[in-house]
């Protein structure tokens, strides 16, 4: 191929991403598929540090789920992700306060839609979050701030996490 042969292909190529993430770039805050992960989003999260249902959180995976933590290492599969959650919630005692808090940081939430032949299958949902835990005197106190990425597939109609990637975990004093 000519040089000027590799320039126009070159062109072509960044034109068409550009037109690409144009058309299927991040969803706006008020689509429809934002929404719908973001509620999803809240009821993972509370499920999971709030109302500690095992059962309800579990439904949020595929049954192949990989966690991906730059602290905790690689969990893969849904069980044993689940089990450590599961035993937490028994051992956790009635009436007891969650003894950690997860809040999203307001407007970090990303959604990026996932289309194969032009049909909507997944989507990567992005965004910051940071934790508060139980002191010794039973009192939140300020925890770590991490980025967190999700992969969303539609599966049978309805949207599972397949992947997570929770990350670069800082305390807030150094933010």
């Amino acid at each position: 191929m000519s040089r000027l042969g590799e320039i126009v292909s070159t062109l072509i190529f960044l034109i068409l991403s550009l037109f690409i993430s144009v058309v299927y770039g991040q969803e706006s805050t008020d689509s429809e598929l934002y929404q719908t992960l973001k509620e999803k989003d809240s009821t993972l999260f509370n499920a999971a540090f709030n109302t500690c249902e095992p059962a309800v959180l579990e439904s949020f995976f595929t049954e192949d789920f990989e966690f991906y933590h730059d602290k905790g290492g690689l969990t893969e599969g849904r069980g044993n992700f689940m089990s450590p959650v599961e035993e937490g919630c028994a051992q956790r005692q009635a009436g007891a306060p969650q003894p950690a808090k997860r809040i999203l940081i307001p407007n970090s939430l990303e959604v990026f839609p996932l289309y194969r032949q032009g049909a909507l299958y997944g989507a990567i949902q992005h965004g910051i979050h940071r934790f508060e835990f139980l002191d010794e005197n039973q009192e939140y106190q300020q925890g770590d701030i991490a980025k967190f990425t999700h992969v969303w597939i539609l599966e049978n109609g309805d949207w599972k996490i397949r992947r997570e990637l929770s990350y670069d975990h800082q305390s807030q004093n150094s933010k």
